[in-house]
């Protein structure tokens, strides 16, 4: 697997153009390890229950189940689930009812590559707010919510002090945070204990272990940085 590819963030293609359907499939498994293809809505709407993509980007007009059809069925069960439309003309009735299933863009062929991409990368950042997920790099996540560190989709188990660190640099991320902060923190219920920055050194050197490289860093003789942009 790439470290460099999004992983948490999966998404579904129907096109019935197999050409085009390749070369969009090819393109964006650049940037997404789960990217999964079909050729008509029927098969589209097999793998959206098997799979629960993410994003889906459909053709309006495809054999055995059109796009709106496919979409009209996924939107009884399934509001959130982000949906672009692709279509290869401009028709605004179909416009109309598009709208009405909430999509997230309405997209005329031929679509610009970038453009796609750039709107794919937007709705990943958009999901990752929602679902209170941080990404780190190299396929880390740091689920803020469950207070919890992920490696792709398996959970990297932490002790309760790391989790308190992890927790408070990230409140912090990208900014120093002094290690008597972190003592402090660690600590709390023991205000009459005396510092030790060895105790620190020792519990960020484990830490440091289960995050990707470079990703908790030493501020010299102040603290440590949670690095995530």
């Amino acid at each position: 697997m790439d470290n460099n590819k999004i992983s948490d963030i999966s998404i579904l293609i129907a096109e019935d153009e197999k050409k085009l359907l390749n070369s969009m499939v090819e393109y964006l498994q650049l940037f997404f390890t789960y990217v999964y293809a079909a050729e008509d809505g029927l098969s589209a709407l097999d793998i959206y229950k098997k799979k629960r993509p993410d994003i889906i980007v459909a053709d309006i007009h495809m054999p055995r189940l059109d796009g709106l059809s496919m979409i009209e069925k996924i939107r009884k069960t399934d509001k959130d689930t982000k949906i672009i439309i692709t279509t290869a003309h401009s028709d605004k009735e179909k416009l109309l009812q598009a709208i009405e299933l909430h999509l997230v863009k309405y997209l005329v062929k031929p679509v610009d590559s970038s453009t796609l991409k750039d709107l794919l990368l937007a709705l990943v950042d958009e999901l990752r707010e929602k679902n209170h997920i941080v990404s780190l790099k190299d396929g880390y996540f740091w689920d803020i919510e469950k207070q919890k560190l992920y490696k792709d989709d398996e959970e990297i188990l932490l002790k309760n002090r790391e989790q308190k660190v992890l927790t408070l640099l990230y409140k912090k991320a990208n900014q120093t945070v002094s290690a008597i902060d972190i003592y402090n923190t660690l600590y709390e219920d023991q205000p009459e204990r005396d510092f030790s920055s060895d105790a620190i050194t020792s519990l960020i050197k484990r830490l440091r272990q289960k995050l990707p490289k470079n990703t908790l860093k030493s501020s010299y003789g102040v603290g440590y940085i949670l690095v995530t942009k």
